[in-house]
């Protein structure tokens, strides 16, 4: 059949002008019957996903964005709906390669700059994020995406009065956003303002316009305010309607879950012959030192990264994943460790190699350097930690384990199996008694230079600590590594913890579990043999300084000198 080109480009006409006075509704309708004659148009087929992104269906936006960008690989508006696409699918990577196809063809884009540096931010780069941020709001300085973005990136950093700037920009333009009012709150709170915080977010909770995701966090955020202030009882509430949001908003991973594997390994280590790990060959490395840094989420692991790197020796990683290809061919399910045990030098090299050459293209030189590999959860790949790299060093972080599990159910993670166990509190306490029940069988199993970090000995009692740990590392204490509250907002990457880090050393989170003593009774049985294991006081005991176990002195079962 000839088309009428006039009629066709009558009907786009139309669909813009309807798309322009907001009235989706109708412009989809005649978008859908206009490609039902067989007239497809990116135009149309743009139109069409954007109602079907608000009704929630992603997947199906995704195919028809796809299929515009594809029928034209030029035209900005479906690839830039494109990469909105994806962001919102939670798949910052294929959205990042998008924006860069539309950067290339088009370097001034104010939007496309803002898009990358989201894409990027989604990816845990901070620095470069900032930078493409910066870029939009040079070309446009109303661009929402961008300043928003600015200010929630200076709030993960502790840079309040730097997000209070971003947040009132935003708001100036667009009153309400939900970015810029959570970043403004934290501002508040930084301040001592916790009543003016609490308005900000009960302002967005209750704000129709605000999105499941917006008023989780939100509400979050509201439980941390309501801490701060020692209305605890409140501050509980608020955490568990946080995670029921998230858990409504998450439904579970398939496959087994992270704690059933977890288990499971454990089991697959005692089954190994233990002797069938001796056998060991020392492979060179231009690292003057390998460490890896582990433990669980926040036992201080991050502190203790920014601490050691400020020395002028040390380089790290900020929680790359750089074990892949070892897990891929060795400890996938079904869980069978014994071919990892037995696998020769032959076998592994490649392994090693793939490491390094991460290493490498992560822009990390490690020549001369006491190279720290720092991924709390890397605790679950000690087996392969201690057949690939026999010379390293293990430091292994460890906290009152009711203060981590408080902590671990306080805060918001980026999603993925290991991290959905953090929105129960039951599902925390069990991951963590997992998790340190395989890290004590891994450690009596294998040989490796191991050594024992506790938290609060780290924070009360700083240098002498940081002496005993850089000796363990053949490092000389240097004072400067203690200067880490300003280097840890320039840093690449950010955790929970990073905001605090920018504070200095603060002791406010020992022992903090008492507070909700009530709240966390359910969840005591099952971290019972951890509290005694480590050497903390039980929970009846009287809120005194020694029972943190702030001596220094080992825990329990856990020597903090090489076993090698």
């Amino acid at each position: 059949m000839v088309r009428d080109l006039h009629s066709d480009m009558e009907t786009l006409r139309q669909v813009l002008r309807l798309t322009q006075e907001r009235d989706f509704e109708r412009a989809a309708v005649l978008a859908e019957q206009t490609l039902a004659t067989g007239f497809e148009h990116p135009m149309l087929l743009n139109v069409i996903a954007t109602r079907l992104e608000q009704q929630g269906r992603f997947e199906d936006s995704l195919l028809l964005l796809q299929r515009a960008v594809n029928i034209a690989p030029n035209d900005v508006g479906a690839r830039n709906a494109l990469c909105l696409c994806l962001q919102r699918l939670d798949r910052p990577a294929e959205a990042l390669a998008h924006v860069d196809v539309l950067l290339k063809q088009h370097p001034e884009l104010p939007f496309a700059h803002a898009n990358r540096g989201n894409a990027l931010l989604a990816l845990g780069a901070f620095g470069l994020a900032k930078q493409s941020l910066v870029r939009a709001v040079e070309l446009d300085p109303r661009n929402l995406a961008a300043t928003a973005s600015l200010a929630s990136i200076a709030t993960h950093r502790g840079a309040h009065e730097e997000a209070r700037h971003w947040a009132q920009q935003t708001l100036t333009l667009s009153p309400g956003f939900p970015d810029a009012l959570l970043s403004l709150a934290a501002a508040e709170s930084a301040r001592g303002e916790n009543a003016s915080a609490e308005r900000l977010l009960q302002q967005l909770i209750l704000d129709s316009r605000a999105g499941p995701a917006d008023r989780a966090r939100a509400i979050g955020s509201l439980a941390d305010v309501l801490d701060d202030s020692g209305r605890y009882a409140e501050a509980f509430d608020a955490y568990c309607t946080c995670k029921q949001a998230l858990l409504q908003m998450h439904p579970p991973f398939p496959g087994t879950s992270t704690i059933d594997y977890t288990r499971t390994l454990t089991a697959a280590v005692r089954r190994v012959n233990a002797s069938l790990w001796r056998p060991r060959v020392a492979h060179e490395s231009q690292a003057a030192e390998h460490v890896f840094l582990l433990g669980f989420p926040r036992t201080g692991t991050t502190l203790l990264e920014v601490v050691l790197d400020g020395h002028p020796r040390v380089v790290s990683s900020e929680e790359l994943e750089l074990l892949t290809k070892g897990v891929l061919r060795f400890m996938c399910e079904p869980l069978d460790l014994e071919p990892l045990a037995r696998a020769s030098d032959l076998e592994l090299q490649p392994l090693r190699r793939a490491y390094w050459d991460s290493v490498k293209s992560a822009g990390i030189d490690v020549a001369g350097k006491v190279f720290i590999d720092k991924h709390p959860l890397n605790t679950l790949k000690l087996p392969l930690i201690a057949k690939l790299f026999p010379e390293a060093k293990i430091l292994f972080a460890i906290r009152d384990p009711r203060d981590v599990v408080l902590s671990c159910f306080r805060r918001r993670f980026k999603m993925n199996p290991a991290m959905y166990q953090f929105l129960t509190l039951p599902g925390t306490a069990s991951f963590y008694d997992a998790v340190m029940d395989f890290a004590d069988t891994a450690r009596q199993a294998l040989l490796i230079s191991w050594h024992v970090v506790r938290y609060e000995s780290l924070v009360t009692a700083f240098e002498q600590q940081m002496s005993e740990i850089c000796a363990f590392l053949g490092l000389e204490w240097d004072p400067r590594m203690g200067d880490f509250s300003q280097r840890v907002q320039s840093r690449e990457t950010s955790t929970p913890s990073t905001a605090q880090l920018s504070r200095g050393l603060v002791n406010s989170g020992i022992g903090h579990w008492r507070h909700y003593q009530g709240q966390l009774k359910p969840i005591f049985p099952v971290l019972k043999r951890w509290v005694q294991h480590f050497g903390y006081a039980p929970t009846s005991e009287s809120d005194s300084p020694d029972s943190y176990g702030a001596s220094g002195s080992p825990p329990s079962g856990m020597s903090p000198t090489p076993r090698a």
